[in-house]
């Protein structure tokens, strides 16, 4: 059974990029009424080790304990979450802004939602950057406690845009165990220092296989890159998730582990990592997370480059 009935979408993202006229810089974005106490990216920078997943079930993890959760989806280029999540193309409008989907209690928005799943989006690096922006800023998210941001792979204008262009308050790094992955998880990690952007912690994913028939784990990519990666680099290890069919068959059939089968070990390591979340936002602040200040969204300034 689906969660909802689709609907007909809003124009495509190239269209949005068009039409909406851009924020001056240094003015704040007209978004009435949207309060984030947090905003934490999810990256990687490497493709395929499992980070929009994390995303997903870390965004529905933290919706079954109580808080206003949002899921914003910048990976223009390569969309996932609207088939992981099965949201529905936005059909509302708050004066300029998109009012975004809201499924299992988490609002959602991805340039998946704006045209043909099929169909490429075609941009050059600012346009995908400025896209990337508007998805966030101009969308009426409301009151959050949380807004999870799924990155794209590598380290280009999203991140950049990303970063000097909203109140990003931390990121969370994502990576498998194994050394190509972690390769490109050190530059992700680097990227992040050099914007000034704290890094909130590691999350290691496919760290081992069950088969079914044993307890034995399985370490198919290796055993504990991620953890000695985080230790070697000073990071909260936030935790590890399993290898699993039922995982990847959530994702597909689009609805997250999380939801369909709390008490799945992959599910129970992703409430561990939201605890751990929690305990790093709150170690990094001396406050519990909801005692912290809201923001709003904000255009700032671009700083000045030297020739």
């Amino acid at each position: 059974m689906k969660w909802f009935q689709k609907k007909d979408p809003v124009p495509t993202p190239t269209q949005i990029a068009e039409a909406l006229p851009p924020t001056p810089q240094g003015q704040p974005a007209a978004q009435t009424g949207t309060r984030i106490r947090h905003t934490l990216a999810i990256a990687s920078g490497k493709g395929g080790v499992g980070k929009s997943t994390t995303a997903a079930n870390l965004a529905f993890s933290f919706a079954a304990q109580g808080a206003k959760v949002g899921l914003c989806d910048v990976d223009v280029y390569g969309p996932s979450m609207a088939l992981m999540t099965q949201t529905p193309a936005p059909t509302e409008m708050q004066g300029s802004l998109i009012v975004p989907p809201e499924v299992g209690g988490v609002k959602i928005i991805s340039p998946a939602l704006f045209g043909s799943t099929n169909k490429a989006n075609i941009l050059r690096g600012p346009m995908a950057g400025n896209l990337a922006k508007q998805l966030l800023t101009q969308v009426a998210w409301g009151e959050l406690d949380f807004l999870f941001i799924d990155c794209p792979p590598g380290t280009g204008d999203i991140q950049l845009s990303l970063a000097q262009n909203i109140s990003l308050e931390a990121a969370i790094l994502v990576t498998s165990p194994q050394e190509v992955a972690l390769l490109d998880v050190r530059k992700a990690l680097e990227m992040f220092r050099t914007l000034q952007v704290p890094v909130l912690g590691l999350v290691e994913t496919m760290s081992y296989f069950l088969c079914g028939t044993c307890e034995t784990r399985h370490h198919l990519f290796g055993k504990d890159g991620g953890k000695n990666f985080a230790a070697a680099h000073k990071l909260p290890f936030l935790g590890a998730v399993p290898l699993s069919e039922a995982l990847t068959q959530s994702g597909d059939q689009g609805i997250p582990l999380v939801v369909t089968n709390p008490t799945h070990p992959a599910s129970q390591a992703f409430f561990e990592i939201r605890d751990a979340i929690l305990l790093a936002l709150e170690q990094r602040t001396g406050l519990p997370p909801k005692g912290l200040g809201s923001f709003h969204l904000k255009w700032e300034p671009m700083p000045e480059t030297q020739p």
